[in-house]
């Protein structure tokens, strides 16, 4: 048995020391009950989940707008332990503005063990002409190795951060995609001298989108009960809603322009 970790294929023993490692070391954060309710088709968006058989434990989730058919797509990957339903919210907000919307679901919830899984959507949905490919924290991180691996296929145009960025080995600041980056000024994971450092790693023409007052959490709807934010994070000085409203608004700008 075999499985791929970190772009290389080892031993069955490495990969139960990883799973171990990652499940003894985390919990995952659930989502909040406006994600749950952010999940039920209507008039405007529908939703649905669809079951990969050959992802053993994994779905993924679609938003698609009611009213047109889409050319256009975003594939979402979730932060570090965090159900992927928790960013359901912004997923429809986005579906609702013309677009497809996939959320990826995760090994153990952790986007390093599944970073491979955006190719499995890009085939499914062959009637999208372009994609943007985004994440949250080590999910957006996990992005930027699925393009730098894969050498992004012609689909893919852009790329959207939320409160992420490249490590050195997945660099993207030699590729001609399109890029944005969302960070806020409380965030204790993604703090500012991370995301200042990634300026080098992205290309130059990138969009940076500061969210004054917002944190790491608020970039999703998860819950991290009994704390108020997830661990090493700060006290957001802003609202969820109102920092969900401004990471909405500029990646369906970002996408008005791919």
């Amino acid at each position: 048995m075999k499985c791929l970790f970190d772009s290389k294929i080892v031993s069955l023993s490495a990969c139960v020391f990883v799973v171990v490692l990652v499940t003894s070391c985390s919990r995952t954060y659930p989502p909040l009950p406006e994600a749950l309710d952010a999940m039920k088709p209507d008039e405007t968006v529908d939703y649905y989940s669809v079951t990969v058989v050959d992802w053993d434990d994994g779905v993924y989730h679609v938003f698609t707008p009611q009213e047109n058919e889409p050319a256009i797509g975003f594939v979402f990957y979730p932060g570090a332990f965090v159900d992927p339903r928790s960013y359901a919210p912004s997923a429809r907000a986005i579906a609702a503005a013309g677009y497809l919307v996939v959320v990826v679901s995760m090994p153990f919830d952790f986007a390093e063990l599944g970073y491979e899984r955006a190719d499995q959507v890009l085939n499914d949905f062959t009637s999208i002409d372009t994609w943007a490919i985004g994440g949250h924290s080590m999910g957006g991180k996990m992005v930027c190795k699925f393009i730098k691996e894969r050498n992004y296929p012609d689909a893919v145009g852009g790329v959207v951060l939320w409160a992420s960025r490249p490590s050195d080995a997945y660099r993207l600041d030699e590729t001609d995609l399109q890029a944005v980056s969302l960070y806020g000024t409380n965030d204790g994971i993604a703090s500012l001298p991370i995301i200042e450092d990634s300026r080098n790693h992205l290309p130059q023409d990138t969009a940076w989108v500061e969210i004054e007052g917002g944190n790491h959490t608020q970039f999703g709807y998860y819950d991290t009960s009994p704390s108020a934010v997830q661990r090493n994070d700060k006290p957001a000085d802003i609202t969820r809603e109102q920092q969900q409203k401004i990471t909405v608004d500029a990646t369906i700008d970002f996408l008005d322009r791919l």
